[in-house]
């Protein structure tokens, strides 16, 4: 790192009174991790000079070749608004390297940056957009989280109805003092379900912004004595949650996915675009989608997506293109949820869409009829076939999709594999209560 900019942070933080700075990555699952070092040592972290036991962490190096170093990303500076005043605690997020000074590719922020810059090098930058869901529950005597929901409230409902409205201001607060643009939050569908929207950014800096995000808002919530989830599914017979992924991208300071003079507005680097996303839908699931719950979320019935097809104005399709035009150009794919590594899914997502930019591959018709209403035999004459039905099915179709396998690499690839089929397996051989209430005193 430059020296000045060095000592500018390190000025920074001593300014605000920080104490301890948290050094922050995440783990091939998305799992956020963090060491905590004193402020006398925060030099020798911008330096790079910090180590860790890689073999620790689930999927990252084997114990003969554990030595890791963490390297700090000097923009994702922020201080922990919660944290008292005075001995403050920030954090930093990390980019992880090996000891002869390479990206370690079994790092997902590293996986990421590799694919935004092969973007760049066909003249693009990436903006995201995510809409998280998560669900706030009560927590019993001993402070362990329950399903019992904190209200019976549904979309947009307001107090006395919605008893969570107090947990999601703090959580806002919290958010726009860490930098966040929040732009709306309501109560979703589902009773104890919310909604929080922040506001586009490059593709790098939002990823950073979901794991921030998911930490502040289950920190946040604790404070209010409530729980809250990001499991995709956590119970049935309701709306789970997803986190809807708004994609464009950008030539300097055009969207490349806007042509005011197409009939739709859409470029054909948009059609192309749309085109490699659903070409690459049902690898892609396997990283959207990431957990046994997510497919318990991925049925018809619920507002989730099934269906690999698109259109502008339709709901029930894997891909909307919102109706605004200009900058704020952008395909939504509606597939993946909370639960999912941000860093690969990002670049996972991008990698098809650059897929289809590079072999100019042209998508099918929109489809604007409600999907969930077709027969199968109408969704097999339009060619719209479905998303994976369960983990196992998704993980088969990514190993066969080399394009997807190229944006997370052969380490992250390999390892996320063995762990999401230990995953599959573990859930397979499990006895479930519904099988105990259905076939206990039936057989």
């Amino acid at each position: 790192m430059h020296a000045e900019k060095k000592s500018e942070l390190i000025s920074r933080a001593r300014e605000a009174g920080v104490k301890f700075i948290r050094l922050q990555f995440t783990d091939i699952i998305g799992v956020l991790k963090n060491v905590a070092i004193p402020i006398d040592q925060l030099e020798k972290a911008l330096d790079g000079e910090l180590m860790f036991d890689g073999s620790s962490i689930k999927g990252f190096t084997r114990i003969e070749e554990s030595d890791m170093y963490l390297r700090p990303d000097p923009k994702t500076f922020q201080i922990f608004p919660w944290r008292p005043r005075e001995g403050a605690v920030a954090r930093l997020i990390c980019d992880v390297y090996t000891p002869d000074n390479t990206p370690f590719e079994g790092c997902p922020r590293n996986a990421l940056k590799k694919v935004l810059a092969e973007a760049a090098e066909l003249g693009y930058t990436m903006q995201v957009g995510p809409e998280l869901e998560f669900f706030l529950f009560h927590v019993d005597e001993e402070g362990r989280p329950t399903v019992d929901t904190h209200d019976k409230a549904g979309y947009f409902d307001l107090t006395p109805v919605d008893l969570g409205e107090d947990a999601r201001r703090s959580i806002i607060l919290t958010l726009e003092e860490m930098d966040y643009d929040i732009e709306a939050s309501h109560h979703e569908v589902a009773p104890g379900q919310h909604e929080i929207d922040f506001k586009y950014s490059d593709a790098l800096d939002v990823a950073d912004k979901i794991v921030t995000f998911r930490f502040v808002v289950r920190t946040i919530a604790q404070r209010h004595g409530l729980y809250a989830t990001f499991m995709p599914k956590p119970v049935a017979g309701i709306n789970g949650s997803g986190m809807h992924m708004n994609q464009s991208l950008f030539k300097g300071e055009e969207n490349a996915f806007y042509d005011d003079a197409a009939p739709r507005g859409l470029s054909q680097d948009a059609y192309y675009y749309i085109a490699g996303l659903l070409k690459h839908a049902p690898a892609l699931a396997a990283i959207t989608n990431p957990t046994v719950n997510s497919y318990k979320r991925l049925v018809p019935g619920y507002e989730a997506p099934v269906y690999i097809a698109w259109s502008e104005r339709n709901r029930s399709p894997l891909i909307r293109i919102p109706a605004k035009r200009g900058l704020s150009t952008r395909v939504e794919l509606r597939n993946p949820d909370p639960s999912c590594n941000p860093y690969l899914a990002i670049a996972a997502s991008l990698k098809a869409g650059l897929d289809g930019i590079k072999n100019k591959l042209q998508p099918p018709e929109p489809c604007d009829r409600n999907i969930y209403e077709m027969t199968a035999g109408e969704r097999k004459d339009t060619h719209i076939d479905s998303l994976p039905e369960d983990l196992k099915e998704a993980l088969a179709k990514l190993s066969a999709d080399q394009v997807v396998c190229e944006a997370l690499g052969p380490h992250i690839h390999n390892i996320y594999t063995e762990l999401k089929t230990k995953e599959w397996d573990t859930f397979r051989v499990q006895v479930h209560q519904w099988e105990i209430d259905n076939y206990l005193e039936k057989f």
